[in-house]
């Protein structure tokens, strides 16, 4: 069952995500042959839609095209986005690649813009991470770089891997998670909105793509050896909260190799806590 939700969540975020490029490819009245091939480039080129067949990916467009026809009005269409990307980093993939679509002549037109205003204030995208994400794509750059995880969601995710390492993680274990995380001087920056945003990510992201890929995303993400201890004592924190349960030993153990920490720096942080 949890599969199938996993399964049912990716094609609900990717459906979403096609369907903001189509409408940014459509902003002028048509889709240009250009902004169709940009629309296809860059979902090959995402990690989102690794494995979609290409006969799945005609449906996924032809349906997106027929939905987008037969709205009643961009209102309803922006609150479905909305629906099926609940978190901020697959709302601004959204927005990024919509601006990827817009910007595909090196430039883009009044309705273009106007459209990427009307993306930004439904998505929740604020002025800085539009300013990062047009700079990037002005510059020929990865999507990727403008999406750069920071450490405190990555850190956040540690956390949330050793709570839902005996079964998920329920409405009031996630407000407790945050409590505790942003308690934490990592997090003094982060908002309490922001650390729940950073929370549900997590969660979602672990849903849709499972534990191996999550941990090789934290891998690559904390690259610094202070960091990985950093995760670690954050993690070791929550199993700690109380009676360490196997499933969490085992998380531990998995980050402990994920993070190359040796076992005498596993004892040390142990006795700091």
């Amino acid at each position: 069952m949890a599969r199938e939700q996993a399964v049912a969540a990716r094609k609900e975020r990717n459906t979403a995500l096609v369907e903001v490029m189509m409408l940014a490819a459509a902003a002028d009245g048509k889709v240009s042959e250009k902004a169709l091939q940009t629309v296809l480039r860059r979902i090959i080129e995402r990690r989102e839609f690794e494995g979609t067949k290409p006969e799945e990916l005609k449906a996924m467009l032809e349906g997106s095209v027929q939905r987008l026809a037969s709205a009643k009005s961009l209102e309803s269409i922006l609150k479905s986005l909305r629906d099926r990307l609940p978190d901020h980093r697959n709302r601004m993939l959204a927005f990024g690649l919509a601006v990827a679509v817009a910007f595909a002549d090196n430039r883009a037109t009044r309705n273009e813009l106007g459209l990427l205003k009307t993306f930004q204030a439904a998505l929740g995208i604020a002025e800085d991470e539009v300013a990062q994400i047009i700079s990037v794509v002005e510059e020929g750059g990865s999507l990727a770089e403008a999406l750069g995880e920071p450490a405190e969601r990555l850190y956040a995710e540690v956390m949330v891997l050793v709570s839902a390492a005996s079964g998920g993680l329920r409405d009031a274990e996630s407000r407790a998670l945050v409590e505790t995380l942003v308690a934490d001087p990592v997090f003094q920056n982060v908002s309490p909105d922001r650390a729940q945003s950073y929370v549900s990510s997590a969660v979602t992201a672990l849903a849709s793509e499972g534990l191996p890929r999550r941990l090789q995303v934290l891998a690559q993400g904390l690259t610094t050896h202070p960091q990985r201890l950093k995760a670690f004592k954050l993690a070791m924190q929550i199993a700690n909260a109380g009676v360490a349960t196997a499933q969490e030993l085992k998380m531990l153990e998995l980050l402990q190799a994920t993070f190359g920490l040796a076992d005498d720096e596993i004892d040390r942080i142990r006795a700091e806590l």
